[in-house]
């Protein structure tokens, strides 16, 4: 019989699933070496964040098949590992959808009827009616930037009360926005300009690091509410602090903050700002959805069928995983430089296999690679087995090809909506290595933060680039050009300490002979 060792606190419906399938164990709280211990005859693991399943834990294993974590994130389990190993990690990334939504409408109308204050009111005895006087959700403009699970949840729930709909994501196609009422707008500005009430649902990048800055709140109407249950960072919380400070706009609510818990942060001395301590997913349904999903997911491998939440996908023979691991991990870099490159608008795809990897079977690196490439731009939930579905499911053609070339590499040709990349890339010394960008020879390390230029041959061109990120404190660790000629188009890789500050960006961009520079997060 199936043996299952549950070791956090997961929801009663779910342990009835799981016993359906095997024998149950339920050991909490276990020290280091009671997991050890235990973990040495079971079958599946269950674990919510609580639980380290690292490296050790997973060599003491003796017959583990599944890890299962009863939540979004894998952070606390070593995936590589256990893929190494064979061992299936699913998790539950839908879980929280709901709840997080609710949480976002409840903050909503808890800051445009001052809700929250005027309780404090009447619980030091005061029964000032006047001062808390709020504003009808009825008719007004909610903003929703980004519209995948939860800012979809978000408009259901927002157009029951009779709002109006604007929202951007450069990855939701126009179609998907109509089914779902809400207008498209071209950018963060032009939702900031229209919206009586922004919302933001969308992950924590390089690129939306600060989306909402001192820009974004000038445009704002003075009456406006700005949401954040996404991620601490996405509003830039001293710009916040300020347009709250002179009212410039009406209120904020804020579930994340950019440190956790705030320290010494003076947004928690402002009347006009609401804050929660990370509720996002703290509600019964979603501790209860979180474990009853992955344990259906644990049910269904069981049972011989394909689980949906798969995080990894060890189902190549051992051998063949080792030959290929070097090269799913070059995939995967390869597609998130692509759609960082890119910003998001990626609409055709052209994957290029030579050597010895075109005479496999590439289906798994063109997982790898759509993992990469989608995992910027979604908040959870991409992996191996749902990436080509995603794909699929926002515009994105994907074509494989393969040469008879006998050095193995991997290209990459993309086509966005401004303007098209190509990379290409192989493994030496069982590290990942570019070997050419926009069909220029390159040859480096991706890794840590990357400046990328498209830029004209000319003397001086790379020394006053060097000069701007000097005089903003970034330090340039390494660097490489590539070109076909002297005096033509060119293209410069920077390698950085740290990323480059918008208005360094912009100076650089401005140069002459600079016609294109992407900042990429690896």
């Amino acid at each position: 019989m199936v043996k299952i060792l549950v070791t956090d606190p997961i929801h009663e419906d779910a342990i009835k699933i799981l016993r359906e399938i095997g024998e149950v164990e339920v050991a909490t709280n276990l020290t280091k070496e009671e997991l050890l211990k235990k973990i040495e005859d079971a079958d599946i693991l269950v674990v919510r964040s609580g639980t380290k399943v690292d490296s050790e834990v997973i060599d003491r294993a003796k017959k583990l098949k599944i890890i299962g974590r009863a939540g979004v994130g894998v952070d606390n389990i070593d995936v590589e590992k256990a893929t190494e190993k064979g061992i299936i990690v699913v998790n539950a990334p839908d879980a929280s959808s709901i709840s997080v939504a609710e949480l976002t409408l409840g903050l909503i109308l808890s800051a445009a009827r001052n809700i929250p204050q005027a309780n404090e009111s009447v619980k030091r005895g005061e029964w000032d009616r006047k001062r808390f006087k709020g504003i009808e959700l009825y008719g007004k403009t909610l903003g929703v930037i980004g519209l995948g699970r939860i800012g979809q949840q978000v408009v259901k729930r927002a157009k029951a009360f009779g709002m109006d709909i604007v929202g951007y994501d450069p990855y939701i196609s126009k179609e998907v926005a109509n089914e779902l009422g809400v207008r498209l707008l071209d950018s963060v500005q032009d939702v900031c300009r229209e919206a009586d009430i922004i919302t933001v649902h969308v992950p924590l990048t390089p690129k939306t690091k600060g989306l909402i800055g001192e820009e974004e709140f000038n445009l704002m109407k003075k009456n406006a509410i700005v949401v954040n249950c996404a991620r601490g960072g996405i509003i830039d919380e001293k710009a916040l602090y300020k347009a709250l400070k002179e009212k410039r706009i009406r209120a904020a609510a804020l579930d994340v903050f950019e440190e956790e818990p705030p320290k010494n942060n003076p947004l928690l001395e402002l009347d006009n700002l609401i804050c929660t301590p990370h509720l996002g997913a703290s509600t019964e349904e979603a501790q209860k959805s979180a474990g009853t999903i992955v344990a259906e997911q644990i049910k269904k491998i069981v049972n011989g069928e394909l689980a949906e939440n798969i995080v990894n996908l060890p189902n190549l023979p051992k051998e063949k995983l080792g030959k290929l691991k070097p090269y799913l991990v070059l995939s995967e870099i390869l597609g998130n430089i692509v759609m960082q490159v890119l910003d998001g608008t990626v609409k055709k795809i052209k994957i290029i296999y030579s050597g010895d990897l075109a005479k496999e079977n590439t289906n798994l690196l063109k997982r790898s690679f759509l993992k990469g490439l989608l995992s910027p731009i979604l908040l959870a939930g991409v992996n191996l087995v749902n990436a080509e579905i995603l794909a699929k499911n926002r515009g994105i053609e994907v074509i494989e090809l393969k040469t008879s070339e006998d050095k193995n590499y991997i290209k990459i040709e993309a086509e966005g909506d401004k303007k098209s990349f190509s990379i290409s890339g192989t493994i030496i010394n069982n590290k990942p290595v570019i070997l050419e960008i926009n069909n220029y020879p390159v040859n480096f390390i991706p890794e840590g933060v990357l400046a990328i230029t498209n830029h004209i041959d000319r003397p001086g061109v790379v020394g006053k680039v060097g000069i701007i990120l000097g005089e903003y404190g970034v330090n340039i660790a390494g660097m490489q050009v590539g070109r076909k000629e002297p005096g033509g188009e060119a293209v410069m890789i920077l390698s950085l300490d740290n990323p480059i500050p918008e208005e360094a960006l912009k100076k650089i961009k401005e140069l002459p002979y600079i016609k294109d520079i992407s900042v990429i997060k690896l």
